[in-house]
């Protein structure tokens, strides 16, 4: 990559960029930890890790404002990292412990914090973006500026929900932004294998009248402008668009996965384009110093370690947890 004098003119600025490292290389560490505490049996079940991914997280959370919702898949750790919540948080509700942001109830693979704007991670593939389009649907009703940005996998656009989905958003112009993550697998199976297009989000959004979109979603930059503009365009009473990132997981599907089906070369590729490798370059290409870079990821690293430490020393969930909020009374009682 050619280096990049600093420019007067740049439309990401200095702060901005911070920001974006910042993210990454915290949501980098703590799937590292989750992935770590996994193998000490400090985490039951599976996950879903998006080393590899950062970079689609990032550009959009820092794209994001407060107030914006954020839908996610089961791999949704990286996200509700980027919208602001707590290392503490989700390391506690993968550990299943009483400080986790549903107090352990939810996991890995339904991971929400309406607080932070993340309005569930799914693990049904393609529920959850007819339910951005509900949110997206109450705002515009309400009159009111908030973004529903919906993320999901390659796989995900060959189910019917998404081809309903979009074409909902496109006829009430709702205020919606999809994004495929495009990581070249639907769970263990090449989504090239099993799709009539190359992309399979972007080459088909014509048929909705919106534009192709498609983007490297290994760069944060690219990521972030990408967002900028959708999310503007949302705002504004524009309508809803469909971004396509391409990137890739460094691990497999979850974590039971090594990911033996992968071509031979391909994982050493795909880390030669590492969004944190790119983007310790991007700062450097803007000015930053080696020692500014190294207090990013000192900084990073201390959050995590206190945060593990919160988490082991915090309780299991109450049983009593089990019987509540199970209906919208708050009770699990049955009433017929």
């Amino acid at each position: 990559m050619a280096a990049t004098k600093p420019r007067e003119n740049d439309d990401i600025g200095t702060e901005t960029r911070r920001e974006l490292y910042r993210l990454q290389i915290e949501i980098r560490d703590a799937e590292k930890r989750a992935y770590d505490l996994f193998l000490q049996n400090l985490i039951k079940g599976t996950s879903h890790l998006s080393l590899g991914q950062e970079a689609v997280a990032a550009g959009f959370g820092a794209a994001m404002k407060k107030g914006d919702k954020t839908f996610c898949t089961y791999r949704g750790h990286a996200h509700t990292l980027a919208r602001g919540a707590p290392i503490e948080g989700v390391l506690g509700e993968l550990m299943l412990r009483d400080n986790g942001l549903m107090r352990g109830k939810g996991g890995s693979m339904h991971l929400t914090s309406a607080e932070h704007g993340v309005m569930g991670s799914y693990a049904i593939i393609g529920a959850h973006l007819c339910i951005a389009c509900g949110s997206a649907w109450r705002a515009q009703y309400l009159g009111e500026k908030d973004v529903t940005v919906c993320f999901f996998g390659d796989g995900t656009t060959n189910i019917g929900a998404f081809h309903e989905a979009v074409n909902f958003a496109v006829i009430w112009k709702l205020p919606v932004v999809f994004v495929c993550e495009n990581n070249l697998y639907m769970e263990y199976t090449p989504i090239g294998d099993v799709t009539a297009v190359e992309h399979p989000a972007a080459d088909r959004a014509a048929a909705y009248g919106l534009p192709r979109i498609l983007i490297d979603g290994n760069d944060a930059d690219v990521v972030y402008r990408t967002a900028r503009d959708a999310i503007a365009k949302a705002r504004d009473g524009g309508g809803p668009s469909l971004i396509e990132c391409l990137t890739y997981r460094h691990s497999g599907h979850s974590r039971a996965d090594p990911g033996k089906y992968r071509p031979p070369g391909e994982l050493e590729r795909w880390l030669e384009r590492d969004p944190i490798k790119i983007y310790r370059q991007r700062l450097k290409d803007f000015g930053f110093q080696e020692a500014q870079i190294e207090d990013i990821d000192a900084e990073s690293k201390r959050k995590v370690e206190e945060a593990t430490a919160a988490c082991k020393a915090a309780p299991q969930a109450p049983s009593e947890l089990l019987t509540s909020h199970v209906y919208a009374d708050g009770g699990w009682a049955w009433r017929n």
